[in-house]
């Protein structure tokens, strides 16, 4: 058995994360974390749970957690893991960081994008990007693993297979994104209250959205040459699930059986990655509540565009799922364990 921790157990992404540990077959949740000073009964946390279970969310302990876990899991707000990753791996534990803190390569360009100096610039050669489709190899072997974002999960997906075997121009990539409201967090915020978001639906963070980078460097990687997209996300009125309608334009001589077969070759052995049969399209219900990614594709047939649909659940595959993914791999476990019902 693996002695997991999860900081930040109160969040949707920690919540989510707990519920999954607690089915893992080789997994034994030792502590799990709050900033309240009052300890919560994991029963108010998790309706369902067993009576039986008698794990409570307490206040941060650091000597607690470095005595009792092999693992620890950070489902921290953006720019406050980066001390606490430091300190954890200086004491010989894995940490799997659900923020988006050491995913990009670069400092100046997290400082950019997030407003605030990076205070572990010397850990980032070290964080693999945690997605496990792309960079297996590496998380088998990291110490440091950067969990990606929801929006470039279900992105880089899409686009990853088709700029690395050069089927589409790099300066046509458009990300037109949804998402379900967990994705902005729990921390209170006037534009995601119900009143603003029920029967509502809108663009935000337009040309500004701190996931773009994190596209950019992935799908840069794949490509081995610099790649540059333009990403709108929009707010669904539904608690979870991201659809990621994305347009590209193919290379001269492109059919759809090349598409096709991009796709299979890159996914066909995935565990969760299923690529839909010609004319099938995603929707967001058969992939909530799982850590499946579904992809469908069509060829615009007026013109050169492709059309590439991708739906995931944004606090699983897009989240704590992935994350989950991600620890199987790093300890050598089957990688559905835990993710599949």
């Amino acid at each position: 058995m693996l002695n997991c921790a999860v900081v930040g157990a109160t969040g949707y992404t920690g919540a989510e994360l707990v519920k999954i540990l607690l089915r893992h077959p080789r997994v034994n949740l030792v502590a799990l974390t709050t900033r309240q000073v009052t300890s919560i009964p994991l029963q108010n946390l998790i309706p369902g749970i067993s009576k039986k279970n008698s794990l409570e969310v307490r206040k941060f302990s650091f000597p607690e957690i470095q005595q009792k876990a092999d693992v620890v899991f950070l489902a921290l707000p953006h720019t406050e893991a980066m001390d606490l990753s430091a300190k954890f791996l200086r004491v010989g534990k894995i940490v799997i960081d659900l923020s988006a803190d050491f995913r990009l390569r670069s400092s100046a360009v997290y400082e950019k994008w997030y407003g605030v100096k990076h205070q572990a610039k010397r850990l980032l050669p070290k964080a693999v990007y945690g997605l496990p489709e792309l960079y297996r190899d590496k998380i088998r072997k990291a110490d440091l693993i950067a969990n990606p974002g929801c929006y470039p999960t279900a992105a880089c997906l899409g686009i990853a297979p088709l700029v690395k075997d050069g089927l589409v121009e790099l300066d046509s990539i458009v990300v037109d994104a949804k998402s379900g409201v967990t994705g902005a967090g729990k921390k209170l915020n006037p534009a995601t209250q119900f009143c603003e978001v029920d029967e509502n639906f809108y663009a935000y963070k337009v040309g500004r959205h701190q996931h773009t980078p994190e596209m950019e460097q992935v799908l840069s990687e794949a490509a081995g040459t610099d790649v540059r997209l333009t990403f709108v996300p929009h707010l669904l009125p539904l608690r979870r699930g991201i659809l990621a309608t994305i347009y590209l334009k193919k290379r001269a001589g492109v059919r759809a059986s090349k598409v096709r077969e991009s796709f299979e070759q890159a996914y066909g052995d995935e565990p969760f990655v299923r690529v839909l049969p010609d004319g099938e399209f995603p929707t967001l219900q058969k992939v909530q509540e799982t850590n499946f990614c579904e992809i469908g594709f069509t060829s615009d047939p007026g013109s050169d565009t492709l059309i590439v649909v991708t739906a995931i659940d944004n606090l699983v595959k897009g989240a704590s799922g992935q994350a989950v993914q991600n620890l199987n791999v790093r300890a050598g476990f089957p990688e559905e364990e835990g993710l599949l019902r």
